[in-house]
């Protein structure tokens, strides 16, 4: 008894030391970085705050505008002993990574220069940093990561000074009055030059910024864990490309770290990312376009391995929360990571106008692109106008993909891509004229809704990892055959959108084949079963993995899989369905002469979908719990004895209209 009691003391004893060391440094715009960073004695910068505090430690930064790169040195040392940058309450806090810029000399009507000492941009000068790196198409001439900015608006870079005096609206932006908007730089080692066309403003009298900071919120060290982003507005980033296969150095982002928390934040005018969860610079540096040796598959591979070696794991990295954020305005990704977002939650986020300039071309540009998101949940988010909504690459496994409203995706709304499951999509909303571009196996597709096509394909070439059941470990390599899925209890609604091929126009590799259409008639060619011989044959090149689907609803003439199992049509003429944006939110108006509680069915777990054949995993939680869809797309209760099918519990005969965003 007195061990246990003298325990008991002790660990008071630690708890109040715990408390007595925590503490709360104050940020001000009249602050002073020699200052105590007391409220009444607060730091001028968020940066001399970050050198102070540690774990356990809040860091309260009040109203005003802060001009830096925050770059954490210290991290937290658990999620209960973490480090908390955060604005103040009620109070607008906004980070950039610009600088006002005067002194603009008029050219000619409607175009100024100026001229800066590179002492501004210190050892990064963003008018001399190019926009490159493996996946990146420069469609014929150089991008700098700099930027020019009209009251907050991002102008366009142009080539050549004839063409800023001579603007012409640029082919693929979306916005072709404002792409008028037009900047050149030229630059050597001890100055840069912008001349920038402003059309009727006066620059001097304006606010005109310029890039000047690679990142806003990102630690230039790894292992800066257990650290807490809240309530900012962070901007104008002269951030780089983010391959898979390169550092990955977000406008905000955690590095090569674990457990950050990235809330109720504003991020946008990324020049590439907005927040990445990826690879740092050991694991791999652009080595496939740089040294034209290897292809980008083998250099993926080796990014693999060479993060294994540096003890890539849930223990070292991942597990971050991303939620409640509004991203926007940025040229490649939303959010995007390799590696680094394993066991994360990226949830309650909007994420719109990504990729709407067009200046250039690649691989990677998405609200959402992830590669290796091992057991990652994207939840309750909504995507719109980001080209590809979500783009799930390479050696997924154990993702969830719920709840999620996708609309107004010029390209699809969610790729999927050379992974081998198990992966759940489930109560989603797709409702861009693409749906899906599923180039993977082991998926269960249940309770979604289609408002568009979906594309089948298969890649021979490619060999990707698949791993352990929840674990990083490696177990195997294979190509994708395409099959394995499951489709149980989805609705498909034939659109007015006219079809296309989506190989030939986006000129895709000869391997990358398939079939497109409403419905899930591509899979026609699939089995609905499959015995072991015929999988363990040796040819693997041959086979194409069964396909499971049941208790769908096919609408206005979509097409079912003609091995299908109590599947149900409803074609006629009274069928309507719209997808509106209205001042308070996005809503979808289903009308249709149609009782759909016929599409009843029992609540689905996740253990009656079997194993993902490839890896030989069970379709589960990150503890080993069945997934239980017995909520809708509005995390309401469905009733046992009203199943029906689709995301939504309530839907009727008759007009049905939802409000699908804000929830």
């Amino acid at each position: 008894m007195k061990v246990k009691a003298f325990l008991f003391v002790f660990g008071i004893f630690i708890l109040e030391c715990m408390c007595v060391h925590a503490g709360e440094y104050h940020v001000s715009v009249n602050g002073n970085d020699d200052a105590d960073g007391s409220m009444g004695d607060p730091f001028k910068t968020i940066s001399a705050a970050s050198r102070k505090a540690r774990a356990g430690d809040i860091i309260t930064v009040h109203a005003g505008t802060y001009r830096e790169w925050v770059d954490p040195l210290y991290g937290g040392t658990s999620n209960l002993n973490r480090i908390v940058y955060r604005s103040a309450d009620g109070e607008e806090v906004v980070i950039k990574g610009s600088e006002v810029v005067k002194g603009w000399e008029k050219v000619k009507k409607g175009v100024w220069k100026v001229t800066l000492n590179n002492t501004l941009f210190g050892d990064y000068n963003p008018y001399r940093e190019l926009v490159c790196g493996d996946w990146f198409l420069n469609f014929g001439r150089n991008h700098h990561t700099g930027e020019v900015y009209l009251n907050g608006k991002s102008f366009y870079e142009i080539d050549s000074l004839e063409k800023v005096i001579n603007p012409l609206p640029l082919k693929g932006a979306q916005d072709q009055e404002g792409s008028l908007y037009q900047w050149y730089c030229e630059s050597n080692s001890k100055s840069t030059t912008i001349w920038a066309n402003f059309h009727e403003s006066d620059p001097n009298s304006e606010l005109v910024e310029i890039n000047v900071r690679q990142a806003v919120f990102y630690p230039k060290k790894t292992g800066i864990n257990y650290i807490t982003v809240s309530g900012f507005k962070m901007s104008q980033a002269a951030t780089p490309w983010a391959p898979p296969t390169a550092g990955q150095i977000g406008l905000i982002g955690p590095n090569w770290s674990k457990g950050w928390i990235i809330e109720n934040n504003t991020i946008s005018n990324s020049k590439c990312s907005g927040i990445t969860l990826g690879t740092e610079q050991s694991t791999g540096q652009n080595y496939s376009s740089e040294y034209k040796n290897k292809n980008g598959h083998i250099s993926m591979l080796e990014t693999v391995f060479n993060a294994i070696k540096i003890g890539w794991s849930k223990e070292m990295v991942g597990s971050h929360i991303v939620r409640n954020n509004t991203i926007t305005n940025c040229e490649k990704s939303g959010i995007c990571g390799n590696l680094g977002a394993i066991f994360s939650q990226i949830y309650n986020n909007q994420v719109y106008d990504i990729y709407i300039k067009r200046q250039w071309g690649g691989f990677e540009m998405a609200g959402i692109k992830f590669h290796a998101p091992i057991d990652v949940l994207i939840k309750d988010n909504c995507i719109h106008n980001a080209f590809k909504g979500i783009w799930i690459d390479w050696q997924a496994q154990g993702i969830r993909i719920t709840g999620n409203l996708l609309y107004d995706n010029s390209w699809m709304d969610l790729h999927m891509e050379v992974s081998h499951g198990p992966h759940i999509i489930d109560n989603n909303c797709f409702l861009s004229d693409l749906n899906l571009w599923n180039i993977a196996t082991g998926s269960a597709y249940v309770h979604n809704l289609f408002a568009g096509q979906i594309c089948k394909s298969w890649e021979n070439e490619r060999f990707t990892p698949y791993h352990y059941p929840h674990s990083t470990k490696v177990a195997g390599i294979m190509t994708t055959q395409g099959g394995d899925d499951r489709w149980i209890n989805n609705i498909f609604v034939k659109t007015t959108a006219p079809p296309y091929d989506i190989f030939e126009k986006a000129k895709r590799p000869k391997r990358e084949v398939g079939m497109m259409g409403f419905g899930l008639s591509m899979y026609d060619n699939y089995p609905a079963t499959l015995s072991v011989p015929d999988f363990a044959i040796s040819e693997m090149s041959n086979v194409r993995l069964p396909v499971k689907t049941e208790n769908n609803l096919y609408i206005n003439g979509a097409v079912p899989f003609k091995n299908g199992i109590n599947e149900k049509l409803i074609n006629n003429s009274n069928i309507d369905f719209r997808v509106e944006e209205k001042e308070d939110g996005t809503y979808v108006s289903l009308k249709a002469n149609y009782d759909f509680s016929k599409t009843e069915s029992k609540i689905i777990s996740s253990f009656s979908f079997g194993d993902a054949m490839v890896p030989g995993v069970v379709f589960d939680n990150e503890d080993g719990t069945p997934v239980l869809f017995s909520t809708d797309y509005f995390n309401k209760t469905r009733e046992r004895n009203r199943n029906i099918a689709g995301p939504f519990t309530n839907l009727g005969s008759g007009e049905n209209k939802l409000k699908l965003w804000p929830k």
